[in-house]
């Protein structure tokens, strides 16, 4: 039995979550991707096929903010926060959380728990 890289695993992981995890109107998804050096997430209305929000590390917001953002949880959970007030400004409240195959720990974790301290339900 040969073992799949962590990268397939979480690929795999990531289509077994989406068979359940569809974005509507109401409440859309939440989606996390993880990188090496950065972290990027978006709220996505799966029926529309449309992006309404995003926020990630690389943001031109957050680079005025600070110099050295990275992959570490408090580059995440600037992030959590920026895109929670861009999503309530957007009139979203509730969002389904995608956490894109990751494990719910460290980078994605923190990410998570700031949105939610800035407003989001899920």
């Amino acid at each position: 039995m040969t073992k799949l890289s962590r990268k397939l695993q979480t690929q795999k992981r990531h289509r077994r979550l989406r068979r359940f995890l569809i974005g509507s109107e109401a409440r859309p998804r939440l989606s996390v991707f993880r990188s090496n050096n950065h972290i990027y997430a978006q709220v996505i209305d799966d029926n529309a096929q449309k992006t309404i929000c995003s926020a990630s590390t690389v943001d031109k917001e957050l680079k005025g903010a600070s110099d050295k953002l990275s992959s570490n949880c408090d580059s995440s959970s600037q992030v959590g926060k920026l895109l929670a007030k861009r999503a309530i400004k957007q009139g979203i409240k509730q969002v389904i959380f995608d956490r894109g195959g990751n494990l719910y720990h460290g980078r994605v974790k923190a990410l998570a728990e700031a949105a939610r301290d800035a407003g989001l339900k899920f």
